[in-house]
Parts: structure tokens; sequence; C-alpha cells
């Protein structure tokens, strides 16, 4: 993975958590259970994705 990316990963990845909290906000007497699992797991694996890229970069100068 490129280090580039690591910006363009953590954006995704807040945006998509910020989406599941308006999500919980604007639905909150009927949430559906299945759509906010789907959209966390979404933004955890972008979030995983910015972590990686992140700790290549910096394993990259350690070399």
């Amino acid at each position: 993975m490129s280090a580039k990316y690591f910006v363009l990963y953590l954006i995704v990845a807040t945006l998509a958590f910020v989406w599941v909290v308006y999500q919980v906000y604007a639905t909150y007497p009927h949430l559906n259970t299945g759509k906010l699992i789907l959209n966390l797991i979404v933004a955890v694996f972008f979030y995983y994705l910015a972590f990686k890229t992140y700790h290549e970069k910096k394993d990259k100068e350690l070399m």
C-alpha cells in the first residue's frame, strides 16, 4: 500500500463513522442494526487501512 493514501483513508473512515452516528441520531427509536453494523465495518476497515499505511511509512524510515 502506498503512504500517499493515508489521508484519503482517514477522511473516508471519519466520514463513514460520522454517517453511522447520524443514522443512530436520526432513527433512534427504530434502529436498523444490520445497516449500522455494515457501515461500522466499513469505517473500521478504512481506519485499519490508514493505520497500515501510516506504519508502513514509518517502517521504511527506520530501514
